[in-house]
């Protein structure tokens, strides 16, 4: 589907226009939304707006990484938007010249539909132009990804408290899963916040000073996200490492108490060996306390081993 908003000189919007009946050089700028497109649709935008052809394959091709690229009239931008459902990343496009831009995205994105929708009327119009609408989507992709940020912080404080007392696999599989969803986002929104620092220091998008300071905000605000991220990313660590040395810190435990009744186990095993041999000439075989002068033995040593071990501290 096309969509077609142009504003006049009068500074009124129309939007009841197709790609067929526009002339464009009437209108004081202009908007062309081009929101899952068959190809017949892609195609107009190589014939009828007269893009380069490896900005349109960039545009068929999705997932490319956010780049900014210069042209002789026109600058094509790429990025990402995040859904929060599934996780899912959405390329969106810009074609930003003067006067005009174009959108392109191949799903319905609320992120532009929200900007067409509240475009504002003539009273408030005259503010806008191209990259002000840019500036309006960017903000909505922006701003989406801190609800996602501060759902995974949650989860990660929900990891490290454990109030339903769960199995430290399940709180490892949970913690590895969120670090995934860690990195995702750090491939995502490192990349937007580089593609700013370059809108911010191009020297070819002129118009783009009357809105600098926009651009600076959102460029902060990408700052803050991917610190956000890392800082993220940083507390899992420290979790996982915690998990790790509590677990070896618990079987080092078990392997000591192990230890010690190894060590407790082994000369009763030895006096129990000597005497449960079959030769014939063992005189204590015939003594009539024998049997009770060699408990007595063994329980003395037991005794006397466990006093020891406890003295050294192994059973801290």
């Amino acid at each position: 589907m096309i969509r077609v908003l142009a504003i006049t000189h009068e500074n009124e919007k129309i939007t009841d226009l197709t790609m067929d009946n526009v002339d464009f050089s009437l209108y004081k700028w202009w908007w062309i939304d081009f929101q899952h497109p068959s190809m017949e649709e892609v195609k107009e935008l190589q014939t009828k707006l007269h893009f380069h052809p490896l900005a349109v394959e960039d545009c068929i091709h999705s997932m490319q990484r956010p780049k900014l690229d210069y042209y002789d009239h026109y600058a094509f931008i790429a990025t990402h938007t995040i859904g929060p459902e599934a996780f899912n990343q959405h390329e969106i496009d810009f074609f930003i010249g003067n006067h005009f831009i174009v959108t392109f995205h191949h799903e319905t994105l609320s992120e532009v539909s929200r900007v067409w929708n509240n475009l504002p009327e003539a009273n408030e119009i005259h503010m806008w132009d191209e990259f002000k609408v840019f500036y309006e989507i960017m903000d909505n992709v922006v701003d989406n990804y801190f609800p996602i940020v501060y759902q995974l912080e949650d989860q990660i404080n929900d990891v490290e408290d454990n109030p339903n007392n769960l199995s430290m696999n399940i709180q490892l599989d949970t913690l590895f899963a969120l670090r995934h969803k860690l990195l995702e986002l750090r491939h995502t929104i490192n990349p937007i916040r580089d593609l700013f620092y370059r809108i911010l220091n191009s020297r070819h998008l002129k118009n783009l000073i009357e809105h600098r300071e926009y651009f600076a905000d959102l460029y902060d605000h990408l700052l803050k996200l991917s610190e956000m991220v890392n800082s993220n990313r940083e507390i899992t660590n420290d979790i996982r490492d915690n998990f790790i040395s509590y677990n070896s810190y618990q079987q080092n435990k078990v392997i000591q108490i192990l230890t010690v009744i190894t060590s407790i186990f082994a000369p009763l095993t030895f006096i129990a060996g000597i005497y449960g041999m079959n030769f014939v000439n063992m005189p204590e075989l015939e003594w009539h306390y024998g049997y009770f002068i060699v408990m007595a033995v063994m329980f003395t040593l037991s005794v006397l081993m466990i006093l020891w071990f406890k003295r050294k501290g192994w059973f801290r």
